[in-house]
């Protein structure tokens, strides 16, 4: 560090050296978000000539050798030279911060590319990138070697570690083959370059796949195929859709329907003032009339979760912006609106509807379609042009205003549920708010509500102290002797609880057992359950290993999911593995007999073969535990209760959805696609594994 400080200490970084310098400022991260974020750049310059009509198919190949290709039917990158730089359209898309055809020059009505850095982006943190360009009945290609473009002296297979030329004189789009008549695309092949990447960074299949997926759902008839070559077999899947944000919405939605899913569709116009590109080059503010269109599905269900997905240019928006903003203030407004014209049936009294009541159990899917939207920073993640919040709100507004004075029998039986629900939702929090201000006022000495039945802990810490939610009194009994009394409490069930996928939120709290598990964690439940108010810091479901210990598990976590799901995702709900054999050695003279507790059939065979091989011999018959009843205090601490010895299973949250889809799947009403489930997967049973 010097005192002196100059224009000498200044640098300028040119082109894509300030890209290779701070990357993070374009791509978020050096990790695979950053990664992902760069593919997301290359798909979506794809998915904006789809959008305007050009091919139908794009191919996303994740190569074993850590390469990436991305191929569509688009009209292909210009190849004939821009007059400006006397460079040709490829090597500006990929040399050249903010150049490209997305600028209002009449390429795109509406595009996810918007300031021309994403392909050249790409192209700068690449090790080796490879275009490929169809058009004209030729076949172009172009190398690059982190940004700079010239030739690689490939031995076969190409690679980013062979020989390097970089162009000196001038550079050169070369002619590699013919086209087929009529047929333009493009291909990009690139390898991420491992100086600016984390070792641990790679393609995430999962993401690629969720992205590919909520593409089609937005473009309907629009095919994207991921085939993952990194394995032994390739991994092979395809997304095609011809329902649009519908059927995205009834993918999305996993409780039971309160309403069908509704279609909003409009447009609306706005004067801006941009600056615009002259053919001199200069830029002149120029006031335009943009025209942005509005697409909505939405449904409500019978769940009180909220699911919302918002789209600008088929571009995601996972932080919302103007156009959000003005899709949930209209809809509380006109909610406010028709339940104030309905109080007297809804018995709303002096209560005010608050967004989040509207909201609970709605999944919508929202995407607007504009010429050069604003964007906070290059991630796209908010969106900031502020007409669209107004051109959203009146689509909405003139939509529900048609169907809330619809005549229509269908309407308005879904019209008056959905009142009915959102009424209740708010009676719901006004109660939680009263229960729990009743709750703060009540001094020490007045006696607890918890259950009779709850064999609690000495231990007032939490995160020491674990709830054993156990399946009946005779293992209850057992239990009571088994446990470490300071910090391990007991709540027992009586059989199989309600299946609260199934049953409405008032028959679940009237339900004695759910009510009475609710009470003992002591956090509330739905949307009023608080994380920090949780009274134990494991709850361990403690079932039987049979079917129908696994049944009540089952019914169990469905409470537990639906209900108080926080505590599930802070990975705070165990499910206790009891041993399923109990084997005794015996020894040879006075040396005591061992015994070796086994947790399935496969292991009782593996150890029965170790014990065989060793001329070892075991009592006759092998006990097998079919209730936790069966074992005595000493059995069942020292196998399924003590720290020391137990093994548990903590339940896992990872894929929110697709844990609800098989929720919905496994325990709700809609019958005929469980009856298939069931049909499908019965040859993955084996009968041997019934326990009957």
């Amino acid at each position: 560090m010097t005192s002196e400080y100059s224009a000498h200490h200044l640098q300028v970084l040119e082109g894509l050296e300030a890209v290779r310098k701070r990357p993070g400022m374009y791509i978020g991260s050096n990790g695979s978000p950053g990664l992902m974020h760069c593919l997301w750049e290359i798909i979506d310059n794809s998915v904006d000539e789809a959008v305007g009509g050009n091919g139908s198919t794009i191919d996303v190949v994740l190569r074993d050798d850590g390469s990436v290709e991305v191929r569509d039917r688009g009209r292909g990158i210009p190849v004939d030279v821009e007059p400006r730089t006397g460079l040709t359209g490829v090597e500006v898309v990929f040399t050249k911060l903010h150049a490209g055809g997305k600028f209002g020059g009449g390429s795109y009505a509406a595009s996810g590319g918007l300031h021309g850095v994403g392909a050249s982006v790409v192209n700068a943190l690449s090790e080796r990138l490879d275009v490929e360009v169809d058009r004209g009945g030729k076949t172009y290609a172009m190398s690059f070697h982190r940004g700079e473009p010239g030739t690689f002296a490939d031995d076969g297979e190409a690679r980013p570690d062979a020989p390097f030329t970089p162009f000196s004189d001038g550079s050169e789009l070369r002619v590699i083959g013919k086209a087929p008549k009529g047929v333009t695309g493009t291909r990009v092949r690139y390898w991420a370059d491992k100086q600016i990447f984390t070792k641990d960074a790679e393609f995430q299949l999962e993401d690629l796949r969720t992205r590919a997926r909520q593409t089609a759902f937005l473009i309907p008839g629009l095919g994207l195929a991921i085939t993952d070559e990194r394995h032994d077999e390739p991994i092979e899947t395809m997304f095609k859709y011809d329902g649009g944000l519908s059927e995205f919405v009834e993918y999305l939605a996993t409780d039971a329907p309160v309403t069908d899913t509704w279609r909003v569709q409009g447009e609306g116009t706005f004067t801006e003032t941009v600056p615009v590109l002259q053919p001199n080059g200069s830029m002149v503010a120029t006031e335009v009339e943009r025209t942005c269109h509005v697409d909505i599905a939405m449904r409500w269900g019978t769940g009180y979760d909220t699911t919302t997905r918002s789209f600008v240019n088929i571009i995601s928006t996972p932080k919302g912006g103007t156009h959000q903003q003005g899709f949930e203030q209209e809809l509380l407004k006109q909610m406010r609106s028709e339940i104030d014209k309905n109080s007297r049936r809804l018995k709303v009294g002096n209560d005010k509807v608050e967004k989040d009541d509207v909201l609970a159990g709605l999944t919508a899917v929202l995407n607007v379609t504009l010429p050069e939207p604003q964007f906070e920073g290059q991630t796209k993640e908010v969106l900031g042009t502020p007409a669209v919040r107004a051109i959203v709100a009146q689509v909405l507004r003139k939509d529900l205003q048609s169907r809330f004075t619809s005549t229509k029998r269908d309407d308005k039986t879904q019209v008056t549920q959905l009142l009915d629900k959102i009424v209740a939702e708010m009676k719901a929090r006004v109660s939680a708010r009263a229960h729990k201000e009743t709750q703060r006022r009540k001094n020490a000495l007045e006696s607890s509500s918890l259950p009779n039945k709850l064999v609690d802990c000495r231990s007032n810490d939490v995160e020491q102290s674990e709830l054993f939610i156990v399946e009946g009194d005779s293992a209850l009994g057992t239990a009571k002797f088994a446990r470490n009394s300071e910090f391990q409490a007991l709540l027992p069930i009586r059989g199989k609880i309600l299946n609260v996928q199934k049953a409405s939120v008032s028959d679940m709290l009237s339900n004695a057992e759910c009510a009475a598990i609710i009470q003992t964690v002591g956090a509330g439940s739905g949307r009023t359950f608080d994380l920090t108010q949780a009274r134990y810091g494991k709850v361990i479901l403690m079932s039987d290993a049979d079917v129908d210990g696994a049944h009540i598990r089952t019914l169990l976590l469905t409470l537990f999911y639906r209900y108080m799901r926080p505590l599930v995702e802070a990975g705070r709900v165990y499910a206790a593995v009891p041993p399923l054999h109990r084997v005794i050695v015996m020894n040879p003279g006075s040396k005591p007999n061992e015994t070796i507790y086994t947790y399935s059939e496969a292991e009782l065979h593996k150890l029965l073969a170790k014990l065989t091989k060793a001329n070892k011999r075991w009592q006759e018959p092998i006990q097998r535990y079919k209730g936790l009843g069966e074992m005595d205090a000493e059995q069942l601490a020292s196998t399924t209760m003590d720290r020391g010895g137990r093994l548990l299973r903590r339940v896992r949250l990872e894929d929110v959805e697709a844990a609800g889809r098989v929720f919905e799947l496994l325990m709700g009403n809609d019958v005929p696609p469980r009856r298939e489930f069931i049909i499908e997967s019965s040859d993955r049973l084996s009968r041997e594994a019934i326990d009957a």
